[in-house]
């Protein structure tokens, strides 16, 4: 029984432990997560989705291999021990290759599972619930289940061709909106009802039957599905509990299965304790951490801006204009309106698009610029003080430095703490 297993079945035993997974491959959040983790003493889950890291790169130029070798380095300069460090992938499956017939993109899900697997990832999130340029829309639960059966198979067989033997954790189902965050306003959602979370189960059940995987069932820990959290460009629909009293009972008809929540970033304190005692025991973070570590760089700009000549300052957020614009692939399609709404969400959704943009050289090199010119001026109390009242009080108290580098960090980690209690990871 692995880490997760083991998880999961004390959560089942009535611990009312979870874990958070750490969605992003930007190595200040990789970084921001591992020193909570380490300070928490606790077991760290970090997720690669099927957009960042595929078998080609992905956007950030990653395979599954280059990104767990970017962890572990990032692991070891921070002496994290790697045991508690688990690898997992999501949304893997034909999601990068809509645009293409169903049997072209089932091939290079293929691939990209095998990608994963050998790579030493434990944690796969199966998810076939995309059609493809063929396919009617939407999929039946049993065409989804089908194709999931069939990664799943893929992964068994490349664990135990690469290790001798497969230990391999799966999660099916999906949430919905899409991931990432709605493209569009929300006022509320549909929740999963618990029929379909029944059916979603016992398809994927029988797929697997069929595709000669069963005996991988029991590591089939988690479900996902809609409990009602989501986040849109300038809104949050938050967790009511009283709305998910018959969904939340669905797993106690499972032994070895709980639900993983995605899109629950920007949920109250409250709310991540409450998911995690009805059940939802997996709660999965991406966009969130971005967005608090593009405040904090902003925040900073505002600094510079204060210290630093015009003409020396890095214009960091005007060369993400830039780029942004001419490159619109990425956030064209989700931001809609007129051209000042445009630019607002650009900056400012909580969708945070902005991240997709980070790997760019010359934002990067915007960004090196900036660090320079508050490392070297250092930054006055008055306007930390002023544009990071939080990190503002850990320098007072000794908690930080006064670093760029740190107090971004540190304003990542505030996202993190707040995961961190709901899902007791101090106890692990």
């Amino acid at each position: 029984m692995n880490t997760l297993q083991n998880l999961v079945q004390r959560h089942k035993a009535g611990d009312n432990c979870g874990i958070y997974s750490v969605c992003s491959a930007h190595p200040l959040v990789i970084e921001a997560a591992l020193s909570q983790a380490l300070s928490d003493k606790s077991v760290l889950l970090i997720e690669a989705t099927s957009n960042q890291v595929d078998q080609f790169g992905g956007y950030t130029g990653m395979t599954p291999i280059d990104f767990r070798n970017f962890v572990l380095d990032k692991a070891e300069q921070l002496k994290f021990p790697t045991e508690n460090l688990i690898f997992g992938g999501d949304h893997l499956g034909p999601n990068r290759w809509q645009h293409l017939n169903a049997n072209a993109a089932m091939e290079y899900s293929d691939q990209l599972i095998v990608a994963y697997v050998a790579a030493g990832f434990k944690k796969i999130h199966l998810d076939c619930s995309m059609s493809c340029a063929d396919d009617p829309t939407p999929l039946s639960d049993e065409i989804v289940a089908s194709r999931a059966a069939r990664l799943a198979k893929m992964a068994e067989e490349t664990a135990v061709n690469e290790f001798g033997y497969s230990d391999i954790v799966y999660i099916i189902g999906t949430e919905v909106p899409v991931p990432g965050g709605a493209a569009e306003e929300l006022d509320e959602l549909e929740i999963t009802s618990p029929e379909a979370a029944r059916k979603t189960i016992n398809c994927h059940y029988n797929a697997f039957n069929s595709a000669g995987v069963l005996p991988c069932w029991s590591r089939v820990i988690g479900l996902v599905v809609q409990p009602g959290v989501e986040f849109d460009h300038t809104g949050v629909i938050d967790y009511c509990p009283e709305k998910t009293t018959e969904l939340s009972t669905v797993v106690d008809d499972y032994e070895f299965m709980v639900f993983e929540a995605h899109s629950t970033d920007y949920q109250t304190d409250n709310a991540y304790k409450e998911l995690v005692k009805d059940h939802f025991a997996i709660l999965k973070v991406g966009p969130a951490l971005t967005f608090a570590m593009r405040e904090a760089l902003f925040n900073l700009c505002d600094i510079e801006e204060q210290i630093i000549a015009k003409a020396h300052c890095s214009n960091l957020r005007e060369q993400i204009e830039i780029q942004m614009c001419e490159a619109p692939e990425y956030w064209q399609k989700y931001y809609q309106g007129s051209e000042v709404e445009q630019r607002f969400s650009r900056c400012f959704s909580f969708s945070d698009r902005i991240r997709y943009y980070w790997p760019n050289l010359r934002i990067n090199a915007a960004q090196e610029k900036l660090f320079t010119n508050l490392t070297r001026t250092n930054i006055p109390l008055p306007l930390l003080s002023q544009y990071l009242p939080e990190q503002f009080h850990a320098v007072r108290e000794g908690r930080i430095d006064s670093n760029p580098k740190s107090l971004i960090i540190d304003k990542i980690r505030q996202v993190l703490r707040s995961y961190a209690k709901a899902s007791k990871q101090n106890r692990d």
